[in-house]
């Protein structure tokens, strides 16, 4: 009898979790030494960091996702589609819920995935706080089916700003960006440049300069908290020569049908209210068959990754709380950014490889490298941090621009590889004289 080989499920195909099949399948699947399994609710996969770029137009999310079960054969891992619907850890069993057209019309049947070891990296989604009428009345760009929601109905309040100012009424546009971290920032930016390239296809008595008014509201006393004040300060003189209103200080009390009201009584217009203040992992984590989490829902782990009651079950990316053990940032959890699930799940690989040899497993240490945020197809701002430059060095403009696509880049070399991302890249670069610069529909 040939022995079983041992079964790894990987939960989440985001920017820890795809890259971690696909090396995991190629070092271990490849040569028989475990089954790879890749779970996903959705059947393609599109970078989260880009979505920004999605919802304003600049990229068309058709000629940029990947379908999983292409990856799967060339990196001999498998695929399941589905949403997680219950764990039975005393089985080791993963429970998938059904999969259904749009229509209701079921695909797949819900199914039961046996494991020896789960890896958990779903990433996170919006946290409103409980902010009376944002569930009701503003967009999240969780998903990129959120994006290219917002994208349409964005592209229809311009047509009909523009029909109104062709009647000689007002074509004034309002709209307001709900938090000031990274997410909106990009947004922002974006929206303010790619509708100058939608006026341009059409829209003959829209000014976007004028009409369209755009409003960024953080309640902290800075937009990009998370950063250094420098970083802030010369994002916010960006966004403002953009002609972008930015607020800070400005807490959301409430979001109504037809605008935003702030703690401080002021009331924003909007046709457009978009929800970027916060994160929190999926709420169904918190009944996972008993595994511990925090209030923000994340997995509770250890240094190691496994989770503090089931040492079979991982957890990576924003989905998990895991401490900090680098000297000085003792008793913080690691950051919820795209560097620190690609290093998890880098680290990931040596573990599962231990695992299956009896060793020890590693203890996740984080190494930051700094961060780049976009403000449009020209300019971006950031730090960069390391021993290569010495420390903190603070960038911005152009260069700085090159260095945030360079990060998708990365990410595509991770699960491409360098000659397919070649390739690629450059039949983009030769189709761009083909195609409209903003997407139109």
């Amino acid at each position: 009898m040939t022995e079983a080989k041992h079964r790894i499920v990987i939960v989440g195909g985001g920017a820890g979790g795809l890259p971690l099949a696909c090396t995991l399948g190629d070092k271990l699947g490849r040569k028989n030494r475990a089954e790879i399994t890749l779970v996903d609710q959705f059947a393609t996969h599109v970078w989260k960091p880009l979505l920004h770029e999605v919802a304003a137009g600049r990229m068309d999310v058709d000629m940029h996702d990947i379908d999983y079960l292409t990856l799967a054969h060339w990196h001999r891992f498998r695929f399941r589609q589905g949403a997680v619907a219950g764990l039975d850890r005393a089985r080791h069993e993963l429970k998938l819920g059904a999969v259904s057209f749009d229509n209701g019309e079921e695909i797949l049947p819900a199914r039961t995935l046996p494991y020896d070891m789960l890896l958990i990296c779903v990433g996170s989604v919006s946290n409103d706080f409980g902010v009376p009428g944002v569930a009701q009345y503003a967009i999240a760009l969780d998903t990129a089916v959120d994006a290219e929601r917002f994208h349409r109905l964005l592209l229809a309040v311009c047509v009909r700003a523009d029909a109104r100012g062709g009647a000689g009424e007002s074509a004034a546009v309002h709209i307001v960006i709900i938090g000031g971290g990274a997410t909106g920032v990009e947004l922002a930016a974006e929206i303010r440049q790619t509708t100058r390239a939608h006026a341009g296809y059409g829209l003959d008595h829209l000014d976007t300069a004028n009409d369209i008014c755009l409003a960024l509201l953080e309640a902290a006393p800075r937009i990009l908290p998370q950063l250094s004040e420098k970083i802030a300060e010369a994002a916010t003189e960006l966004l403002e020569r953009l002609r972008i209103d930015v607020r800070p200080g400005e807490p959301v009390a409430e979001v109504v049908k037809d605008g935003v009201r702030t703690a401080s009584g002021r009331f924003f217009p909007a046709d457009l209210v978009v929800w970027a203040a916060g994160i929190k992992a999926p709420a169904w984590l918190a009944g996972l068959d008993g595994l511990e989490v925090n209030r923000n829902n994340q997995l509770v782990v250890q240094p190691t990754l496994q989770t503090t009651r089931d040492l079979d079950i991982f957890a990576l990316g924003d989905c998990a709380a895991c401490p900090r053990i680098e000297p000085g940032h003792e008793g913080l959890l690691v950051p919820p950014r795209a560097q620190s699930a690609h290093q998890q799940a880098t680290m990931l690989i040596k573990s599962m490889q231990a695992r299956l040899a009896g060793r020890p497993l590693p203890r996740f240490r984080l190494h930051d490298h700094g961060s780049l945020v976009s403000l449009g197809e020209l300019s971006a701002v950031g730090n960069l941090m390391g021993r290569l430059i010495g420390g903190n060095m603070v960038i911005q403009g152009i260069i700085a621009r090159v260095m945030y696509a360079s990060l998708y880049k990365l990410h595509q070399i991770s699960i491409y590889g360098y000659a397919r991302v070649a390739l690629d890249t450059l039949g983009r670069f030769l189709r761009r004289r083909l195609e409209p610069r903003v997407k139109l529909h």
